[in-house]
């Protein structure tokens, strides 16, 4: 496996502007190579498009929602059982309870158990999701791993990461849009250099 780190970039004349900077600084041309990533959701690896079987935030939204509406589709079959009780319509009131509360308890349960996936930015630490753009990615050894990202965050590039993997004839070839970058530890990701938009 070899060493890489990569930066992401608005444009790919920023890229290149950034890759310039790497030539000066002795990186051959093997070890530098730039690429364009899709935005999340789509890199169509489903045949009706999208990248995953369900959105992370909702994985456990059905199990919340057949637990609540069992719950309050019980406690509304019991509040229609005690207003009929009162108005002598028993069955259509507990029938419609139920539903009531079968219904709320569904809607609650789905809402309660899903949540929002936030991204991580600390050194080190895994992203929640790859952010679209040009992806400039860099060739390393231990030795020049650090003076390549610092050199990737000084050209703006954002979201410097490092990553081992497969780097054959001047490219990433096992890179995965869907695997969210780790963050290199070696510059700070954030804030933005003074006058880089994002």
């Amino acid at each position: 496996m070899s060493l890489i780190v990569a930066a992401r970039f608005d444009t790919f004349e920023a890229a290149q502007a950034a890759a310039q900077g790497l030539f000066r600084m002795q990186f051959s041309e093997e070890d530098v190579t730039m690429f364009f990533v899709n935005p999340p959701g789509m890199h169509d690896r489903h045949p009706l498009g999208g990248d995953i079987d369900c959105d992370p935030g909702v994985a456990q939204s059905a199990k919340g929602a057949g637990i609540w509406a069992a719950l309050l589709g019980a406690v509304g079959a019991i509040l229609g059982a005690l207003i009929a009780v009162a108005f002598h319509f028993a069955w259509l009131l507990i029938t419609l309870g139920a539903g009531v509360g079968a219904y709320a308890g569904s809607l609650f349960g789905a809402m309660a158990n899903s949540r929002k996936v936030r991204g991580l930015h600390a050194p080190g630490q895994r992203q929640a999701v790859r952010h679209a753009g040009v992806l400039l990615a860099v060739h390393v050894d231990e030795f020049t791993e650090s003076a390549a990202s610092k050199a990737l965050r000084d050209a703006g590039g954002l979201d410097v990461e490092k990553a081992a993997g497969r780097w054959q004839a001047g490219h990433w070839v096992d890179f995965d849009a869907l695997k969210a970058p780790i963050l290199s530890d070696r510059v700070a990701s954030y804030p933005k250099p003074q006058g880089v938009s994002a």
